[in-house]
């Protein structure tokens, strides 16, 4: 036995996240779904006040983030009982009186409140935020602020009585502009890189909410059944919008008591371009368009290809349906902990089993098969090269993203490196990957040494 293989843990380590919180949030959201849809009939049944239509609006899409959120915190804390792990750091036998964490309290809040207006000034200065789908979530946040300003003050009292070291990243940066106390710069970096992420991914989140609840709640699936492209697309909606629904509130629930927290964001300048890279407004500038001389429907340019041939559209329409379904298992797994560029603990259950990196691995095989970016209508053979070529420039920027957050991960957690080893070894798609590239499969096993007959 080599001495790598030694050193391998005995098995995959264990998720800090159970596959039944994920499973809990998705359930709240089917609920609420089926609730918005037969809301007319809920109407005419009990005679309930209100309009006799389907609850589709951005509101109730807003709303169901709440279905999506408890099952999900109740999980977390009944049965997994998050709240008690040390990773908190919270220490709930022995709390600090109020006059102790007072004045670290309320640095902190001066710390909170100036990030918080950091982020507004963001985005009254980022005029995208001011157009499109953007302006919901401006909405929505602007009606936020002063509730969260308001509830912030007992939150942080109450919390930094529990605290084992209530000096955290937000005290940090309320003391550097108090000049108060001994504070870190690298702790003032931590918590920008935090807030940063959050306000950023927040917005965008929040954004794209509406228009993916809208479409599910309104589907009627049972017209659209015989219509491998249109059932296809539809159940794609749909899983698109458990991936939304369920990453929005990780987001927004980055609480210490639910061990959810960002322990750290991306410290590495390669993580974050190749994140922004992959969103609004940087992934819309047309660079690496791979859509030119193709029928110019995007993610359905199959539908065009394959239009005549019934039995290829079925399997196209399920290999694409399976594929979604995969990556948003992939955010499912992560429960209240979804966010990009963070480190909140190690998930290695679910599609984790499988592949470090399922949601990349879906998403990225998903466009090549919709896409088909190599096949074009004006049969130039210049626009085929070409439509692949930027294709897989922007598959080499999922894998360089995939590489800086294995950087970010590896050196922070130990339990990381164990999975990342465990899986380079035994992973049922990242290992056969791994020794395919190798040339391992091409070689034939040693033969068996026959033993000598004793004398």
């Amino acid at each position: 036995m080599s001495e790598q293989s030694a050193s391998l843990p005995a098995q995959r380590p264990a998720s800090d996240v159970s596959a039944a919180v994920g499973l809990a949030g998705l359930a709240g959201l089917f609920v609420w779904v089926m609730f918005c849809r037969h809301w007319p009939y809920l109407v005419d049944t009990f005679g309930l006040p209100g309009p006799h239509a389907r609850l589709d609006g951005p509101y109730a899409a807003l709303t169901s983030l709440v279905f999506v959120a408890l099952p999900m915190v109740a999980v977390s804390l009944i049965k997994d009982k998050v709240h008690l792990r040390p990773s908190t750091g919270i220490d709930w036998a022995r709390p600090h009186s109020l006059a102790e964490v007072a004045e670290v309290s309320i640095i902190k809040l001066g710390g909170l409140w100036a990030t918080w207006a950091g982020i507004g000034l963001m985005y009254g200065l980022a005029r995208w935020y001011w157009s499109g789908d953007y302006l919901f979530a401006m909405e929505v946040i602007g009606y936020a602020a002063a509730p969260l300003f308001v509830l912030s003050i007992p939150y942080v009292l109450w919390l930094d009585r529990y605290l084992v070291n209530p000096r955290d990243h937000a005290w940090h940066f309320g003391a550097m502009l108090l000049r108060h106390g001994n504070y870190d710069i690298a702790e003032v970096k931590k918590h920008w890189r935090a807030w940063i992420i959050k306000g950023f991914f927040g917005a965008f989140m929040i954004s794209i909410l509406p228009g993916g609840f809208q479409g599910v709640v309104n589907t009627d699936f049972g017209a659209i059944a015989a219509n491998p492209v249109e059932i296809g697309m539809a159940l794609v909606s749909l899983l698109f919008l458990i991936d939304v629904q369920v990453g929005t509130v990780g987001y927004l629930v980055t609480m210490r008591p639910l061990d959810a927290h960002i322990r750290s964001g991306n410290p590495f300048l390669a993580g974050w371009v190749a994140a922004l890279l992959c969103y609004p407004p940087l992934n819309g500038i047309g660079v690496l368009d791979y859509g030119v001389g193709t029928p110019g429907m995007a993610e359905n340019n199959w539908t065009f290809w394959f239009a005549g041939h019934p039995g290829v559209m079925w399997v196209w329409a399920a290999l694409l349906t399976g594929l979604t379904g995969y990556y948003a298992w992939a955010t499912v797994a992560f429960g209240l902990r979804f966010s990009n560029l963070t480190y909140r603990g190690v998930i290695t259950n679910g599609p984790y089993a499988f592949t470090r990196h399922p949601a990349y691995l879906a998403k990225n095989t998903f466009w090549w098969l919709s896409t088909l970016p190599f096949l074009v209508t004006d049969g130039s053979t210049v626009d085929a090269v070409r439509n692949g070529f930027f294709l897989a420039c922007v598959s080499g920027i999922y894998y360089w993203r995939a590489r800086t957050e294995e950087m970010h991960l590896l050196s922070e957690d130990a339990k990381y490196r164990a999975y990342h080893a465990w899986m380079a070894e035994h992973g049922a798609i990242t290992a056969r990957l791994r020794k395919l590239l190798r040339g391992e499969w091409l070689r034939r096993p040693a033969a068996p040494a026959i033993p000598e007959p004793a004398e």
